[in-house]
């Protein structure tokens, strides 16, 4: 017995939308576990950062000393300036290339020098071992350059991680997650939500000659 195709259910919009909204869903819940897991599970890290000044003697300008702190601000980080530092700081060179930071303004004459490490005091004793050492090397020659480097501010131990939270992991995997189940709705294949046509029913050769006679 053939079922009657008129009264065979048929899906409402409604529910043929719930799919998709469960993907994003379960797309942002699921990242949202993630990233709040992967922010409580690794361990938090400090960053601490020392602050010099390059001050212009009496036979240079304030024009000078700005020039002359951007590129302090380059060679900050490199081998000849580390070399020296690892000693202060206790840690290889290779941990100082990876941790150590430098930042300079275009409006003062001023070099920042951060470090970033899983312990406080090791965070503050390497940004206070690479600006002491870029110190040293830059005023070596302000017999020649005539601007004079100074220690404007020592790194002290961070009272806070500078890591982001669990809360803003989370917010991250969970954005993350809805906008990959989005990209899934948009490049999965669709449905047709039109029935297709009956085919044309052809005549039998019967049927065809009766109606031939008939003409």
């Amino acid at each position: 017995m053939t079922e009657n195709p008129s009264r065979v259910p048929h899906l409402t919009p409604r529910t043929r939308g719930l799919r998709p909204w469960t993907l994003l869903a379960a797309g942002a819940v699921l990242g949202g576990l993630l990233g709040g897991a992967y922010g409580t599970l690794k361990p938090p890290t400090y960053t601490a950062t020392s602050y010099v000044v390059a001050v212009p003697t009496e036979k240079s300008d304030p024009a000078s000393a700005l020039g002359f702190a951007q590129a302090y601000g380059r060679v900050a980080t490199q081998l000849a300036v580390l070399g020296d530092a690892q000693v202060w700081a206790g840690v290889p060179v290779s941990t100082l290339r990876k941790s150590v930071q430098t930042a300079t303004s275009p409006d003062a004459p001023m070099v920042a020098v951060s470090a970033t490490s899983s312990r406080r005091d090791l965070a503050a004793d390497m940004a206070n071992a690479v600006a002491r050492s870029l110190t040293r090397h830059a005023n070596d020659t302000k017999d020649s350059t005539h601007v004079e480097l100074l220690q404007f501010s020592r790194a002290v131990k961070p009272a806070e991680p500078s890591s982001a939270s669990a809360a803003v992991t989370g917010l991250v995997g969970a954005s993350a997650g809805g906008l990959l189940g989005g990209l899934v709705l948009l490049v999965r294949p669709r449905r047709g939500t039109e029935e297709p046509a009956p085919a044309a029913s052809v005549p039998g050769p019967a049927v065809a000659a009766d109606a031939h006679g008939q003409l």
